[in-house]
């Protein structure tokens, strides 16, 4: 299994990037989807969540109303829109799948499966 992000990159704050979330050799259509990032010196933390039909939602509360989290389950493919960013918002961008919905959106970060990051850095 492998999960591939993309789409990082330099950005002004109040800016926009697009995360980009490949897999494959994975039923992606049966797992729900996660975005999670990792500030220097910080704990990995939760971002947002998209269950495996795409109709349900999670966001981390401070980027609710600027982040919006999508799939493409013909495409193997999940997205992080991010609007409005902010330097608070830098950080290295990983996206995981994991079949319970309740670790997705827990504290735990012991996940079925894990990309490799992206770095996002949001210039003042």
């Amino acid at each position: 299994v492998q999960l591939q992000a993309s789409g990082g990159g330099l950005v002004q704050a109040g800016g926009s990037l697009r995360l980009s979330c490949a897999a494959s050799e994975l039923t992606f259509s049966t797992y729900n989807m996660g975005w999670f990032r990792q500030a220097p010196g910080k704990e990995r933390e939760f971002v947002a969540a998209i269950g495996w039909s795409g109709r349900r939602m999670k966001y981390e509360d401070s980027v609710k109303g600027r982040f919006t989290i999508s799939r493409d389950n013909a495409k193997d493919t999940m997205y992080l829109q991010m609007n409005s960013l902010k330097p608070e918002d830098t950080a290295v961008y990983y996206c995981a799948a994991d079949r319970a919905w309740s670790r997705m959106t827990g504290e735990e970060l012991n996940l079925d499966y894990w990309g490799q990051g992206t770095q996002v850095t949001v210039s003042s």
